[in-house]
């Protein structure tokens, strides 16, 4: 795998920046006007399906989904295509209230010229993983 491709690197430091919390940083690596949807339709997330756009949304992601939460990445395999990479992954995700729950799934992360994210799309199913859920 190529790690110096530019989607995977993005990739990679949004993985570190959630990891080790630091929003500010993962905010950064995402143009202005990108989207998040993750996962991809409409979800408990998403009740409207039509993704997270733009640095306010993107934020407010963080905050509901990202911050109350520790979250860790396993990354089972990686295709990096074009200005796209498409990440096979496990995230355990520790709850405030100390529950644990296991989200698979396949992540795409597209950039732009510069580098910056243009899109995050979640490719997993939140029913699988409500049906995780359990004690830490």
């Amino acid at each position: 795998m190529s790690a110096e491709h530019p989607a995977r690197v993005a990739a990679h430091k949004s993985r570190a920046a959630v990891t080790a919390k630091r929003k500010e940083d993962w905010l950064a690596l995402f143009a202005p006007d990108a989207v998040i949807e993750d996962p991809i339709g409409k979800s408990p997330i998403d009740p409207g399906g039509a993704g997270h756009r733009g640095t306010v949304a993107i934020s407010a992601f963080w905050d509901k989904q990202i911050a109350p939460s520790t979250i860790t990445f396993q990354v089972h395999d990686s295709w990096a295509c074009g200005d796209e990479c498409a990440n096979v992954m496990t995230l355990s995700i520790t709850m405030p209230n100390g529950m644990r729950a296991r989200c698979e799934g396949v992540f795409t992360y597209k950039v732009n010229e510069a580098g910056k994210l243009v899109s995050l799309r979640g490719h997993w199913e939140f029913d699988r993983m409500m049906a995780t859920i359990g004690p830490a």
